[in-house]
């Protein structure tokens, strides 16, 4: 095996649980590290791939920019708008306060 495709390295579960400070039952880190030790078969797996001339991406496909183009359109009046209010005063709509001073 050359270095890319070298074995998945051990991490211990319980060791890495004491760094984080968690009490993990022995069923637990049982259950974790066999989710861990999957993991890094995955990702050791991944590391098996030719890449050569794959160009890097972020996302599976192109993101284009999509934007619309930015137009008025037809909305409510001060008037209308100020009717469908639940208070109002002064051209203005009311909230109840949310902050002390």
């Amino acid at each position: 095996m050359s270095e890319r495709q070298s074995a998945a390295p051990e991490i211990d579960v319980s060791y890495v649980a004491g760094l984080a400070r968690l009490d993990l039952t022995e069923e637990e880190t049982a259950q974790f590290q066999k989710q861990l030790d999957d993991i890094l078969a995955f990702v050791d797996t991944l590391s098996a791939l030719e890449v050569e001339g794959v160009e890097p991406t972020a996302h599976p496909a192109p993101i284009l920019d999509c934007y619309r183009e930015d137009k008025t359109d037809k909305s409510l009046t001060r008037e209308q708008f100020l009717r469908n209010a639940p208070d109002a005063a002064l051209n203005q709509v009311r909230v109840p306060k949310v902050v002390d001073s």
